[in-house]
């Protein structure tokens, strides 16, 4: 059963997202109105050093008042490539430099409403290069062994699911068995 986006307006926008309203046609042949989000691709980066400890912020977020663990991200810019914005955004917000990126997973956390894409990474290794240009992305920047984020997961200390499914997915690559 697929829904048909017939047209859309730009009801709002700004650098990050715009909001449009769909004329939306349902299989049945009515119409919706539907709003829409349109983002801008979003980055996410981290590394796993030789300990299997995996780097991690602990910030707040504003909107749901609730603080936990994430990983560095932030929205690609134009022309940039993804993984470069990865590496920028890791050490923007934690003072450490990425080794060679691998692609771990691309999710769409909130298809029902926006087109967001993020695209996570992790490397092998990182070089501290000093303290955060964006220190105030977080209140702590930490090498966590990664044998413990099933159970951080479970106990609500790692909210956002893209990064949970990341992690999760990092923790079954590095550490899971046949």
């Amino acid at each position: 059963m697929q829904w048909t986006n017939l047209s859309e307006q730009t009801v709002y926008k700004n650098h990050w997202f715009d909001v449009n309203l769909a004329d939306v046609e349902l299989p049945d042949g009515r119409h919706l109105d539907h709003f829409v989000i349109r983002l801008r691709p979003v980055a996410v980066a981290t590394a796993v050093n030789e300990a299997n400890e995996v780097l991690l912020l602990w910030r707040h977020r504003f909107i749901t008042d609730s603080w936990g663990w994430e990983l560095p991200a932030g929205v690609v810019e134009d022309g940039e490539d993804i993984a470069v914005a990865a590496a920028r955004e890791m050490e923007e917000e934690s003072g450490w430099r990425p080794g060679p990126l691998h692609h771990l997973m691309t999710v769409e956390p909130s298809n029902g409403l926006t087109d967001a894409r993020h695209h996570l990474y992790w490397a092998d290794g990182a070089t501290y290069t000093g303290h955060p240009e964006d220190d105030f992305e977080s209140s702590r920047r930490e090498w966590v062994p990664l044998e413990l984020v099933p159970d951080m997961i479970a106990r609500g200390e790692i909210p956002a699911a893209n990064m949970a499914a990341g992690l999760l997915l990092l923790h079954h690559l590095r550490l899971g068995r046949p």
